[in-house]
C-alpha cells in the first residue's frame, strides 16, 4: 500500500463518528422489544390450548348435562345423562375390560422395558443398533402397527399360528377368542409402545455412579444384589413416574381394540375410550359419550394430580 493510500485510509478512520454507547433508554426499549416477542409466542400458544384443548374439553363437560344431537338445540337434562350410561350393560364391561387392560399392562408392559433397559446398558458393543432396534416399534404409526398384528393374530394364516405349527404346538385364536383377546392387545400395546420407556430407563441406569456398583462388588453383591440394592433405589422415582404416566396412557385405550377386535369378541375388548365412540358416533349419543368422558376425566384427573404432586415433591428435595 502506497503513502497516500495509508493517508486516505488514515484520514476516513478519522472523521468517522464514534458510536455511542446504548442509554439507558435504549436498553429498556430493547428489553421491551424482547419481552413482547415472548410474550406474542406464548400468546399463539395459549390460544392453540384454548381453541384445541381447553374449549372443547370445557364443552364435553357441559355436553354431558345436556341432551345433545347435531341439528338440533341443546336441552338441559341434568344428570339423566350419567343415569342412563349407568344402566348400560356395556358400562361396567368397558370399566372392567380398561382396569383388566391396565394391570396387565403393567405386570407385562412395566417389567420388559426395564430389564430391556438392563440389559442394553450391559452392552459393550453395538449399542446405537439396539437402541435403534428397541425404538423402532414407536416410529411406526399405531394404525399401521395394529393392521400388522391383526395379520399377526390370524388364526388361519397369520404368523403367530403359522410359528406354533412349525414348533407343534397347539393354535391360539389370539384375537378372536373371548379369553385371550385382551391379553393379545396388551402385547401389541406393550410392542408399540415400550421403545420410548426403554430409552428413559437406560438414561436413568446411566446416571447411576459407577463407584456404587464397585463398592457393592467389594462387598461381595452379585449381579441381582446390586440391582436390588444399587438400581432399583436409584431409580425409584422414575419408575414410579413411568408407572402413573402408563396408568394414565393405558387407561385411554383405543387404538388397538378399534382396529385388531373391534371391541369383540363378546364385548371382551369394549374399553372405555371405544365405547364413548360407539355413544358418540354410532350411538350419536354425544351427551352419554360425553358423561362417560367426564368420568374418565375425572379419575385420570386423580393420577394426574398425584403425578405432579409427586414430581414436585421430588423437585423440593432435589
Amino acid at each position: 500500500m502506497t503513502r497516500t493510500a495509508q493517508r486516505r485510509t488514515v484520514e476516513k478512520v478519522a472523521v468517522r463518528p464514534m458510536q455511542a454507547p446504548p442509554t439507558a433508554g435504549d436498553r429498556r426499549r430493547r428489553r421491551l422489544a424482547d419481552q413482547v416477542r415472548a410474550y406474542g409466542f406464548l400468546v399463539g400458544g395459549l390460544v392453540c390450548f384454548a381453541l384445541f384443548s381447553w374449549y372443547p374439553a370445557i364443552r364435553a363437560v357441559v355436553i354431558a348435562f345436556q341432551k345433545y344431537t347435531p341439528g338440533s338445540d341443546p336441552e338441559w337434562v341434568g344428570t339423566a345423562n350419567f343415569t342412563r350410561v349407568f344402566a348400560d350393560p356395556e358400562f361396567a364391561a368397558a370399566w372392567r375390560n380398561t382396569l383388566t387392560f391396565t394391570l396387565l399392562a403393567l405386570l407385562i408392559g412395566f417389567a420388559i422395558p426395564f430389564v430391556l433397559a438392563l440389559v442394553l446398558n450391559e452392552l459393550r458393543h453395538a449399542k446405537a443398533f439396539f437402541r435403534v432396534v428397541v425404538y423402532l416399534p414407536v416410529m411406526i404409526p399405531p394404525v399401521v402397527s395394529a393392521l400388522l398384528w391383526k395379520w399377526f393374530y390370524d388364526p388361519g394364516t397369520g404368523l403367530a399360528n403359522e410359528a406354533l405349527r412349525f414348533l407343534h404346538l397347539p393354535t391360539s385364536n389370539w384375537s378372536n377368542g373371548a379369553d385371550t383377546a385382551l391379553i393379545s392387545l396388551v402385547i401389541v400395546a406393550t410392542w408399540a409402545n415400550m421403545g420410548g420407556t426403554v430409552l428413559i430407563y437406560l438414561a436413568a441406569l446411566q446416571s447411576i455412579p459407577g463407584e456404587l456398583y464397585e463398592a457393592a462388588e467389594l462387598d461381595g453383591a452379585n449381579l441381582l444384589q446390586r440391582i436390588r440394592h444399587v438400581t432399583v433405589p436409584q431409580t425409584r422415582f422414575v419408575i414410579l413416574m413411568l408407572m402413573l404416566l402408563q396408568i394414565i396412557a393405558t387407561m385411554q385405550v383405543f387404538t388397538e381394540p378399534f382396529v385388531i377386535t373391534g371391541g369383540g369378541p363378546e364385548n371382551a375388548t369394549v374399553t372405555v375410550l371405544y365405547l364413548i365412540y360407539k355413544y358418540a358416533f354410532l350411538y350419536n349419543d354425544f351427551g352419554g359419550a360425553c358423561a362417560l368422558s367426564v368420568m374418565l376425566l375425572v379419575l385420570l384427573g386423580a393420577f394426574s394430580a398425584v403425578y405432579l404432586r409427586l414430581t414436585r415433591t421430588e423437585g423440593e428435595d432435589a
